[in-house]
């Protein structure tokens, strides 16, 4: 089992963004901190007005972290996003004015809305955690994580995400409407004891910047059996052969999924993955990086109810004891 330290951590973590964002269960919260964890990026999707920046701010100041916001629009720049070199008269020397991409958590708002070239300006950094200005590299500082924000719905003025970028988030996550009204009301009674629109203001910090750095870690340790590892590459194969699915998942799908695993089964109190933790996690992890078919599309399939077929027709491994656990178990 993981540490006491490492399972209060998470515990806080989740604890105290369910005193401000208000969720149907802790599922959604668990999923963004296995994202966080895991060193992700996260896409939220979702119809306007359900909380999607409330929910990316609010962990972004209970993690301690630096953190940006950046609001896409169709006249935002890539410079306006990594920054530039601009003259200093007192050294008579271009210095570099940094952007709002040198942070630790940066906030990507309605990110369809910018142009393909404004979008593009994020690939380098979401990959390979730096920046290239003027020929010149700069490295980020760890912990970089994105957190995009984009609505399904008034798609005039927008410019879809290509499929390079959607690939460079580790899962793609909806928020839905609330299930209950008694939920629902909770949200209005907040607004009241809040008395702002925006109570992130008042949150304080639960673990610090190297606390985080450290649960990371540790993500890294999680065991993961040989029989995990090819029912991970199962399901990602499958969805290569699914008859609905015109392209589908990548190498780098099933890199995102055994990495959301090993996230979830830390924050679950594990030190070594369970089959649940892989079911737990694909739709997530898949969805978003499949292209179904247009007679599909055409006819109502959608993809995560394709990626949850596939994960349900794929067979669980049996294989998995307590001897090839290496005794984890």
């Amino acid at each position: 089992m993981v540490s006491e330290q490492v399972q209060a951590l998470c515990k806080n973590i989740i604890d105290e963004v369910g005193k401000v964002f208000v969720a149907d269960n802790d599922v959604i919260l668990r999923k963004i901190l296995c994202g966080f964890l895991a060193g992700g990026h996260i896409l939220f999707e979702d119809n306007p007005g359900l909380g999607k920046t409330l929910l990316v701010k609010v962990f972004a100041k209970v993690t301690g972290c630096e953190w940006k916001r950046i609001q896409f629009t169709p006249d935002l720049m890539p410079s306006d996003i990594l920054g530039t070199k601009i003259w200093k008269g007192n050294s008579s020397s271009f210095e570099l004015e940094k952007g709002p991409i040198f942070t630790n958590f940066l906030l990507a708002d309605e990110i369809n809305r910018a142009m393909p070239k404004t979008q593009s300006a994020l690939l380098e950094a979401m990959e390979e955690r730096q920046v290239s200005i003027e020929g010149v590299t700069y490295q980020l500082k760890p912990p970089f994580i994105v957190m995009a924000t984009q609505n399904p719905i008034e798609m005039e003025g927008t410019y879809p995400l290509p499929e390079a970028q959607m690939d460079r988030f580790i899962m793609k996550l909806s928020l839905g409407y609330l299930a209950s009204a008694e939920k629902e009301c909770e949200v209005l009674k907040r607004r009241i004891e809040w008395r702002k629109d925006d109570p992130t203001c008042d949150i304080k910090p639960v673990i610090t910047m190297e606390q985080l750095l450290m649960l990371q870690s540790e993500v890294e340790k999680v065991y993961v059996d040989d029989n995990i590892l090819m029912y991970i590459t199962e399901i990602v194969r499958n969805t290569r052969v699914n008859p609905n699915i015109r392209l589908g998942a990548s190498p780098r799908g099933a890199l995102a999924l055994l990495k959301l695993s090993r996230a979830h089964a830390l924050v679950s109190g594990r030190n070594y993955v369970i089959p649940d933790d892989v079911k737990f996690m694909a739709v997530d992890a898949l969805a978003h990086r499949v292209i179904l078919h247009i007679e599909r599309i055409m006819e109502g399939r959608v993809a995560t109810a394709v990626i949850r077929s596939i994960v349900t027709k794929t067979e669980v491994p049996k294989s998995f004891t307590r001897e090839n656990a290496g005794g984890l178990l």
